[in-house]
């Protein structure tokens, strides 16, 4: 089984030799932070199963033992390696996958953290596109 993913502009490319052992949702504020973004979906993979297969992701130290990867042309967060608390591991970003939608978040971790009104969400109006475009 080979599963590949990459950034947006395709500079990085990766692939994972097993299926992620978990898939979660982060709601800490340093995902947040580093994502621009309400929260982030990981797909936890054994470091052995990765590899990097075009190109090479910039590295930035985001907290204390937390390493994030990202690629450099266009910005896109890759993956994450933190061998402290997670040894052994690489987090993926989930949507960065070729075939996300393969994998179903089975949990959500920091919610401490989370945004108060990412429990509403469901809630307000929701279009499946820009409001008024076909």
């Amino acid at each position: 089984m080979t599963i590949s993913g990459g950034c947006q502009c395709g500079s990085v490319r990766y692939e994972l030799s097993a299926a992620p052992e978990r898939v979660s949702i982060c709601h800490c504020r340093d995902c947040q932070k580093s994502a621009g973004a309400p929260m982030v979906a990981w797909a936890m993979a054994a470091k052995e199963s990765f590899r990097v297969t075009a190109g090479a992701a910039r590295e930035v130290n985001s907290s204390g033992d937390s390493f994030r990867y990202f690629c450099g042309q266009c910005g896109t967060g890759l993956y994450y390696i933190n061998e402290t608390h997670l040894p052994g591991i690489v987090d993926v970003q989930l949507m960065t996958l070729d075939a996300p939608e393969a994998f179903t978040p089975g949990a959500q971790v920091q919610t401490a953290e989370q945004a108060p009104w990412m429990a509403h969400l469901s809630g307000i109006p929701a279009f499946k596109r820009y409001p008024g475009m076909d």
